[in-house]
């Protein structure tokens, strides 16, 4: 099939490749030229396991291309994806003008039927809204061309986008007409043999779907949070707790991991999100609210615990700046609060490293106000105390006998708990995590 693809973002790029990988043959479109020119060179811009081959592989078969022609794009796609940013508004929102002036554009250049397909994460009733700014422009060329809006959320974990994409765990289809459900039965016929679930519904409906999917998830790990927290003053072990939690299989383990708080591009603006639509319709989003805040707080107390087990202050390595493993994104990251928090005190030298956001860290982080290292051994030196807020795989080989030699009687404030306790303090390390 021939695919559009508008947006070159984590969910565009992600979903372009994967389509060409399908098969399809593919063009992805973006305003960003430097962005277009590094793609077509093999250069991937985000940082996610599998993509550069990805894009290497489809590159040399000719089945993707990138290209800065808004035109030439919306007019080669008989299935168009709208994978732009939403970003979180002012109010909370999400910020619906890349999508509707990607719409606009559609509606410009549109020159036979297509199926244009939400992929970003919207709003319930944006697909409508969108269909209305496609037509409109079609009537002011004074053309007649048909064509359907469709609804397909993706479901992505970073770290794992590229794995979820080739086998996702479902794929939701919110569409009205026959005719547009068929285009995107075939686009995703490749899974009909392995039997994942196709869920066809409204796009209400699909567009809801994203949006609960990511408030339950975010809401079980703000749980968890809280059940930690109060295990901290109780005496009770918190990890104990999640896993006995999770060996029922109505609960299961999955996001029952006990930490400094949610990050990332999905988790804080769909809840936000989530709750202002509540709010707008009069059916307030009470459970979401208090997750939003609680969030917000754990981060926080992440940065106290650290504060409160060092008065005076110190020298502190921290481990992992990216908001979770196996990704370079600092959006909302717990590392840009519980840093900032302990620099305000006046009283901290912070050592950071973290083994692929380091560059982007340096955007969002005071970068003349810390030590920027080369590995994790070299935050080692002179300090008086470890603070692990993302649980890379590298960090685990940092033993007891390295660490205890870094720092005589130091602190491990091990907030993704990827130690073991009892090995930290026979080593005559503090062993301070989140719950226990």
């Amino acid at each position: 099939m021939r695919i559009t693809v508008i947006g070159t973002g984590y969910v565009g790029l992600i979903a372009g490749l994967g389509f060409a990988e399908f098969g399809n043959d593919v063009v992805c479109l973006d305003i960003e030229s430097e962005k277009i020119a590094s793609l077509r060179n093999g250069k991937c811009p985000i940082y996610e396991p599998g993509a550069v081959d990805l894009l290497e592989r489809n590159l040399r078969a000719g089945r993707i291309q990138f290209t800065t022609d808004t035109k030439a794009a919306v007019e080669f796609g008989e299935l168009v994806f709208i994978a732009v940013g939403t970003p979180e508004d002012k109010n909370g929102d999400a910020d619906l003008s890349y999508v509707y002036g990607t719409a606009r554009d559609i509606g410009i250049y549109m020159n036979e039927y297509k199926v244009i397909v939400d992929k970003s994460t919207v709003p319930i009733g944006t697909s409508r809204e969108v269909a209305k700014i496609i037509q409109a422009e079609l009537e002011r060329r004074g053309e007649e061309i048909g064509f359907d809006v469709a609804s397909n959320p993706e479901f992505l974990r970073e770290g794992k986008a590229v794995g979820d994409f080739l086998n996702p765990d479902r794929i939701v289809l919110g569409v009205e007409s026959p005719r547009a459900e068929k285009k995107l039965r075939k686009l995703y016929h490749v899974f009909v043999r392995s039997k994942k679930p196709m869920i066809v519904t409204t796009p209400e409906t699909a567009e809801m779907i994203k949006y609960a999917s990511n408030a339950f998830l975010a809401t079980k790990i703000t749980f968890i949070n809280e059940i930690a927290n109060l295990c901290d003053k109780v005496g009770a072990n918190a990890i104990e707790v999640a896993s006995a939690m999770g060996a029922d299989g109505r609960i299961s383990p999955k996001f029952l991991h006990p930490g400094p708080g949610y990050g990332g591009s999905c988790f804080p603006k769909d809840t936000k999100a989530l709750a202002s639509t509540g709010r707008k319709y009069g059916a307030p989003m009470t459970v979401v609210e208090s997750v939003i805040n609680a969030n917000i707080h754990q981060k926080e107390l992440a940065a106290k615990k650290i504060i409160s087990s060092m008065p005076d202050g110190g020298r502190i390595a921290v481990l992992g700046l990216a908001f979770k493993p196996e990704t370079d994104d600092m959006r909302e990251a717990p590392a840009v609060t519980v840093i900032d928090m302990l620099l305000n005190t006046g009283k901290f030298q912070i050592k950071v490293y973290d083994p692929e956001a380091m560059e982007t860290a340096q955007m969002v982080l005071p970068k003349d106000k810390l030590q920027w290292c080369n590995s994790a051994k070299d935050t080692l030196k002179d300090i008086d105390a470890v603070a692990v807020l993302t649980e890379w795989a590298e960090f685990r080989n940092l033993d007891s006998e390295l660490l205890a030699a870094a720092m005589p009687g130091g602190k491990i404030f091990d907030l993704r708990h990827i130690f073991d306790r009892g090995e930290m303090e026979e080593a005559g390390l503090e062993y301070i995590g989140m719950g226990f």
